[in-house]
């Protein structure tokens, strides 16, 4: 499969009869067979699919992560994103095994992420951890291994405060032994990246958070980027999402008229319009869906391209509010916000 590879931060936009940034044409069909999954280069050179499919529900039936991953992979997605606390890694390798087994993939196509989780963060567990992951994914290696969050914890959800220099070590180890390709954060802010920076050996590659229309963290995203590590969005849709409801209780943006205004002019949904945003911000997005429609639909957001006005419009949406405020963990020394 080719896929194009585009810098951190670069404008993005490939559709049909356009130019690309660099200035190729390709149309809508050509960009349907070939162009599946544009990637972003990585700061150690591997390329990581800009629309990944988000794995975590609090609640799901046996079974449903498995069909989601099966309906995104026959979709184009090739980037899962997982995490051994989601309790759903059995699942999501059982379906990457599938469609390796029906020849719709091959391993190399698929870049698979999952994290360790907070009371594993002891430079001795780190490997073993992810070993553990491997086991239940079925998988040899993955693609990405991401601390989760920048707290510690032991069994009882006490904090620990392990130095996340230590944790480092043994993540660096893992890419050593060649057990994840790529290593890098989740959740972790500025200052906890500075210092990180001075110690490491192997720089994160990656610091995974949420950014989206309601919540832009420009400060951060723009840090990242200074810094050579792509910023990815979970959440990517915040408070546009049909699932959530508007902190203050009143759902203006969903209901907003120049939002569904540029959604109709592009014959798109106004979360493809949001998933775009980010894509334009130069940042890959995570959305994630058990509905196959919806599935489909996250991942066909390279066929238009907002104009500098209307990324104005959706920026403006920016409340400063955070759908994941990570409140387990506020009274961590490490507590990232």
């Amino acid at each position: 499969m080719l896929l194009c590879s585009i810098p951190v931060g670069a404008k993005i936009y490939l559709g049909n009869t356009q130019k690309s940034p660099v200035g190729i044409k390709i149309s809508r069909l050509i960009y349907k067979m070939v162009l599946t999954t544009p990637t972003v280069k990585l700061n150690n050179g591997y390329e990581m699919p800009l629309v990944g499919l988000g794995t975590y529900a609090r609640k799901a039936d046996q079974g449903q992560f498995r069909q989601a991953v099966e309906w995104a992979l026959e979709a184009g997605y090739r980037h899962i994103d997982t995490a051994s606390i989601y309790n759903n890694e059995e699942e999501v390798g059982e379906a990457i095994c599938n469609k390796i087994k029906q020849g719709l993939v091959k391993r190399e196509d698929i870049f698979v992420t999952t994290k360790l989780w907070n009371d594993r963060h002891a430079e001795k567990d780190v490997v073993p951890a992810l070993k553990e992951s491997l086991e239940r994914l079925k998988l040899d290696y993955v693609d990405l291994y991401l601390i989760h969050w920048p707290v510690s914890v032991n069994k009882k959800g006490e904090d620990e405060d392990i130095d996340h220099a230590e944790t480092w070590r043994g993540m660096e180890r893992v890419a050593e032994l060649g057990l994840s390709r790529t290593i890098g954060v989740s959740n972790f802010n500025e200052q906890q990246l500075t210092k990180l920076l001075e110690t490491a050996k192997i720089k994160p590659a990656v610091n995974q958070f949420e950014i989206n229309p309601t919540f832009t963290a420009h400060n951060l995203v723009d840090y990242c980027k200074k810094m050579s590590i792509v910023p990815v969005a979970y959440t990517p849709l915040g408070l546009i999402s049909e699932a959530r409801p508007e902190f203050n209780g009143v759902d203006v943006i969903k209901t907003d008229p120049k939002l569904g205004e540029i959604a109709e002019k592009y014959n798109k949904s106004r979360a493809q319009i949001g998933l775009r945003y980010l894509i334009q911000r130069g940042i890959p997005v995570l959305p994630k869906s058990f509905t196959k429609s919806r599935i489909e639909e996250n991942l066909n957001i390279f066929d238009f391209q907002l104009t500098d006005e209307e990324m104005k419009i959706v920026d403006g949406y920016n409340l400063n509010h955070r759908c994941v405020p990570g409140l387990a963990f506020k009274n961590c020394k490490n507590f990232p916000f």
